[in-house]
């Protein structure tokens, strides 16, 4: 039932002006989405309180509830057409009252860590796009169908939630933008193996598909206690967003699989200096898929030992600095990294070395991440002892990846077995660190045992350091013309 809805829904948007791409179908059900979340679980709350004979103050207010403007109900149980607006009244009071007022919860809240400061966030971020009131009306009575009682409901909720991310991924320019394959970080997420009581962080944390998994791992675990629930609740989970369609989505992800009040901040990570990160600021487990390809502007880099425009290694160097001695990272990025000759890839993988132990690397193969053609690899680390060996996997699936041949959870079973004895095979092997290049730390994948050869580079790839390079020769003739000046 509920995946016809949001069929239903979808057909809905797809006729109306102001929603022109699957970007707009997701943004656009999962405000409702939340607002009628939020209803389900303050109603939930007031019965609870009834029972035990106590008053609940609800956090918002009489006139802004679902049942107010959303779905006004009859004694029957059914929509009051007299009472509920539609047309131009129901998207006025949208746009001129009901977002503004959510919008000052922000102002109104307590602390960043409250659901009332989660509010404010998101209406503060979205605007409505439904331009027709009438089809405004129509996706509202789908979604009042929709029923978040069991953990059944929100179990069905979640994964039809997670199918319109991967949708959305996928009809973006860069799939891997919005949406990593989760077969992909469930195997990196049974690696790392968080524990209760450790936190768990994703600085680029997109739609919070790592959060969700890890949340999903540390759940399934046998024994849990009342006071275990509460710290994964509350003290576990943290993430940041800078863009704020996938921080929207990442707050109801998260919401639908079971975490009420999120950690997660929408931020521009990159934008803190690294130095300025304290013991208290650190994390046990990172898992994260940062975005690559990007351009950070020269005040940005400015927060960083080593400069870059790449926003990935940016990001490499803050998540090495917010690891906590001994804590353990699991980070996908372009493969391109193991070998590139620049100066600011040659000194990250020097620190990463030198500062942690990278003691495996998953070669993931072409395809894996769909709307995108770039090659990647996964880098495993834990924070606080050189490297000394580094242990390669190389998965082969057996077919070209793509959206009819997507990578599935059997693809990663005899790497996760394999890892935990790092066992040489035809798709797996040892370097030494010691015997590598120490002017350029070489990591370049090199199956040693009649696997495939390096693949070529694709042309962007070389566009991509041609580009790298011109900068850095750029920045070093100004600092040049500086001196002679």
């Amino acid at each position: 039932m509920f995946e016809q809805t949001f069929k239903n829904i979808d057909d809905i948007l797809h006729k109306d002006a102001g929603c022109n791409s699957e970007l707009d179908y997701t943004e656009q059900s999962s405000w409702l989405l939340f607002l009628k979340y939020l209803d389900a679980l303050e109603v939930d709350k007031s019965s609870e309180a009834e029972l035990e004979g106590k008053r609940y103050s609800f956090i918002i207010a009489a006139p802004y509830r679902w049942e107010a403007w959303a779905s006004p109900k009859t004694e029957a149980g059914r929509l009051d057409h007299n009472a509920a607006m539609t047309g131009d009244d129901l998207r006025d009071f949208v746009n001129g009252t009901l977002f503004p007022y959510l919008a000052g919860f922000k102002q109104r809240a307590s602390g960043p860590n409250t659901i009332e400061y989660k509010i404010g966030e998101v209406f503060g971020e979205i605007k409505n796009k439904i331009q027709s009131g009438y089809n405004l009306r129509d996706v509202i009575d789908l979604v009042d169908e929709l029923r978040f009682g069991s953990q059944t409901e929100k179990h069905e909720l979640s994964h039809l939630y997670e199918a319109k991310i991967k949708n959305m991924g996928n009809a973006g320019r860069n799939g891997g933008e919005y949406y990593t394959p989760r077969p992909l970080i469930r195997a990196m997420v049974k690696v790392v193996d968080p524990k209760i009581g450790e936190r768990i962080y994703d600085g680029a944390c997109g739609s919070a598909g790592f959060l969700c998994e890890a949340f999903d791992y540390l759940t399934g675990q046998p024994g849990l206690t009342t006071a275990d629930v509460k710290t994964l609740q509350t003290r576990t989970f943290y993430g940041k967003e800078k863009k704020s369609l996938a921080y929207v989505i990442a707050i109801m992800n998260m919401i639908l699989h079971g975490i009420e009040a999120p950690n997660i901040i929408h931020a521009n990570t990159l934008a803190d200096n690294i130095s300025d990160i304290q013991e208290r600021d650190r994390y046990d487990v990172i898992l994260a898929n940062p975005p690559f390809g990007g351009k950070e502007r020269k005040e940005v880099q400015q927060n960083f030992p080593v400069k870059t425009g790449e926003t990935a290694f940016l990001f490499l160097q803050h998540f090495i600095k917010s690891l906590k001695a001994g804590g353990r990272a699991a980070i996908v990025i372009k493969n391109t990294f193991l070998s590139n000759t620049d100066n600011a890839s040659t000194s990250i993988r020097k620190l990463l070395l030198e500062s942690c132990n990278l003691h495996t690397v998953l070669d993931m193969p072409g395809g894996t991440f769909q709307g995108a053609v770039v090659k990647t690899v996964v880098l495993f680390f834990e924070k606080g002892a050189p490297t000394r060996k580094v242990w390669f996997y190389q998965l082969k699936p057996g077919r070209n990846m793509g959206k009819t041949n997507a990578l599935n959870d059997a693809d990663l079973a005899e790497f996760i077995t394999m890892q935990k004895t790092l066992a040489d095979s035809l798709k797996s092997w040892s370097v030494d660190v010691a015997a590598i290049d120490q002017a350029t730390f070489d990591l370049s994948v090199k199956n040693p045992n009649g696997g495939d050869e390096v693949p070529l580079r694709t042309p962007q790839d070389i566009l991509d350091e041609i580009a790298a390079l011109d900068a850095e020769s750029a920045e070093v003739l100004a600092t040049i013309r500086g001196l002679v000046a």
